[in-house]
């Protein structure tokens, strides 16, 4: 039995890319840290809220690369001298990644009360009606 994918369908043409996509969200590390929570903030503006409780402004990085928003965090070690007797705030490196679809961007960035918010909006395409001429062979 041979598995048809999504890009091999006839009626699909040029959608090869979302088989990409959806591999790449696939393969993406789940593992619930930071926690994050995602809203709509408007009729085509988004919200992706990290806590990120510890970290600086200096200790995160946030980047789009190939349609996805990836956020990394990592502190400095600076636990020299320091004796813990419980040590329940996690303090290790991290990777997120969201994919974006087409015309969403990011506009911006904040740290608000251990908060790492982060906004997106989505830009309207344009309606384009395309007339094709039927030439003679």
């Amino acid at each position: 039995m041979t598995k048809m994918t999504l890009g091999a369908h006839p009626f699909l043409l040029g959608f090869e890319q979302f088989e990409r996509l959806m591999e790449r969200t696939a393969k993406s590390d789940n593992n619930g840290y930071p926690p994050f929570n995602i809203e709509q903030s408007g009729e085509s503006a988004y919200r992706i809220t990290l806590a990120v409780a510890g970290f600086a402004e200096d200790d995160l990085a946030i980047t789009v690369e190939d349609q996805q928003l990836v956020i990394r965090g990592r502190q400095a070690e600076d636990e020299a001298g320091r004796v813990f007797l419980h040590r329940g705030i996690a303090a290790r490196q991290f990777q997120r990644t969201f994919v974006l679809a087409d015309g969403v961007e990011v506009v911006g960035a904040a740290m608000e009360n251990g908060l790492l918010h982060v906004d997106l909006a989505r830009s309207a395409p344009e309606k384009i009606v395309q007339t094709i001429k039927i030439s003679r062979s």
